[in-house]
């Protein structure tokens, strides 16, 4: 299946696309910022530059996007592939997951311990909120 736009209205296109204050992590900041706890944004000196940072606990928090962090869980529609080029999307997709396995174990061995939100996970706030609760601590 041949691409529906052209190279130049796919770039441009891609090109909208954040890395920083995406829509999924604005909720997490927002959810987070409501229960009590206070963060750092976009740790720039750690691996992966995580999303939110909780130096005093060592702790920080990713939000991926289900699409670009190939979320392996079966349930998620978000994860699937796209139909066009997947000579390309394949080792791109998976290139990203294999960063983002690298980039916690670099944290845990700088003592920093990870969680990762899925963007599809963001459809139920309350289990959520329990899970970074534990995460954190009181």
């Amino acid at each position: 299946m041949a691409d529906t736009l052209s190279p130049t209205m796919r770039s441009e296109r891609m090109s909208l696309i954040r890395s920083k204050n995406t829509g999924p992590e604005m909720v997490v900041r927002r959810l987070v910022h409501g229960m009590g706890y206070r963060y750092r944004l976009h740790g720039k000196g750690l691996p992966g530059r995580p999303d939110l940072l909780f130096p005093s606990r060592r702790r920080v928090i990713f939000v991926h996007g289900c699409f670009w962090h190939r979320h392996g869980d079966s349930a998620c529609k978000l994860a699937r592939l796209p139909k066009s080029r997947l000579d390309f999307w394949i080792p791109k997709l998976e290139g990203n997951k294999v960063r983002d396995m690298e980039n916690r174990r670099k944290l845990r061995s700088m003592g920093w311990k990870s969680l990762v939100i899925w963007e599809c996970q963001l459809k139920k706030p309350l289990p959520l909120a329990r899970k970074i609760s534990a995460f954190l601590g009181p």
